[in-house]
């Protein structure tokens, strides 16, 4: 099904009209083969140049005064650079796994919703990469310093770190997908607000339960040190209180709005 197609099926609210479950599912085939191509491509580029992102990714340890890493197996290395180059192939073809998936989506709403939901999937990459910016430059050099700081001598034993490719590989990868994650949460409340599954007064109510949830969350998506805990679950109670702030601030503007247009 060509967007063209979808154009000359919408009805007069600008909803896209019926389509039969076949064609859907033709639609959907065509979609995910457009995103799975991107990643591919994305993936080869991504391959070629593995060595010099997992360099970046290895800087905030290097930073933190360790500058070895070990490989215990001889397949260690080369399945690292596999997972660094699909780990950056995901990131660059977001933006076109995105436009599928709206493209995707887009004919079956009505144009009131389009509006309401576009602001949304532009907002979710930044926020994304706001977190994981946060994650690489504050949160992981910090948890380095902290867990990196147990060296030493012990009882006339030397106790050295010897990290693993692999293990940092996997360290450093959880913290931003954590972090990257965690901060969509101002998106993902004010959509069940919209929806009316929640009110910003039921939200305000629940933010004893958001603290424990806060850091329950923080324990599972950190390794289990309470530095690392900590940096996740502080900037998830202030992303939700945001929130709060930000569902107030848009129904305001909306209210003033509609009594302006009256």
């Amino acid at each position: 099904m060509t967007d063209d197609t979808i154009a000359t099926t919408e009805d007069e609210d600008g909803a896209g009209g019926k389509m039969p479950l076949l064609d859907h599912l033709i639609e959907l085939r065509s979609r995910l083969l457009k995103s799975l191509v991107a990643i591919a491509l994305c993936f080869g580029v991504c391959l070629y140049f593995a060595r010099p992102i997992f360099g970046i990714l290895v800087h905030p340890l290097l930073a933190a005064g360790q500058g070895k890493l070990i490989y215990t197996q001889l397949f260690e290395a080369f399945f690292v650079e596999i997972k660094v180059a699909l780990f950056a192939a995901m990131m660059l073809a977001f933006p076109v796994i995105a436009n599928q998936l709206w493209k995707f989506v887009a004919p079956g709403l009505y144009r009131k919703e389009r509006r309401a939901l576009l602001p949304f999937l532009f907002a979710t990459p930044v926020l994304f990469a706001i977190g994981a910016c946060f994650a690489y430059f504050i949160t992981v050099p910090l948890a380095l310093k902290f867990l990196l700081g147990y060296q030493g001598e012990v009882g006339g034993v030397t106790q050295e770190a010897l990290p693993s490719v692999g293990n940092y590989l996997s360290f450093i990868m959880q913290f931003i997908m954590a972090f990257g994650i965690a901060f969509l949460l101002p998106i993902l409340l004010m959509l069940i607000e919209r929806a009316g599954l929640v009110s910003r007064e039921q939200l305000i109510s629940a933010r004893r339960y958001m603290i424990v949830a806060a850091f329950a969350i923080a324990a599972v998506a950190t390794p289990p040190d309470i530095l690392s805990q900590f940096l996740l679950a502080v900037p998830l109670i202030l992303l939700y209180e945001m929130s709060i702030f930000a569902i107030w601030f848009t129904r305001r503007r909306e209210k003033r709005v509609a009594e302006a247009a009256e």
